[in-house]
């Protein structure tokens, strides 16, 4: 049996996913740069990207 109630339900609010999913792009676009990144700053733009993803998730399921 599927599970109805979304995860975002119980504590955040759209307007709030809405907010972090900002500050998610905001961080990527900051940080973007023409000439590559370390290894390091590879892995956390993954890790943001993942956040975003997630963030998207559910925002889509909230709504």
């Amino acid at each position: 049996m599927p599970n109805l109630n979304s995860a975002a339900a119980p504590g955040l609010p759209s307007a709030r996913l809405n907010v972090i999913h900002d500050c998610l792009a905001l961080a990527l676009d900051a940080t973007e740069r023409p000439t590559g990144y370390t290894q390091t700053e590879r892995e956390t733009r993954a890790y943001i990207r993942s956040a975003l993803r997630q963030t998207c998730k559910l925002i889509e399921v909230h709504a």
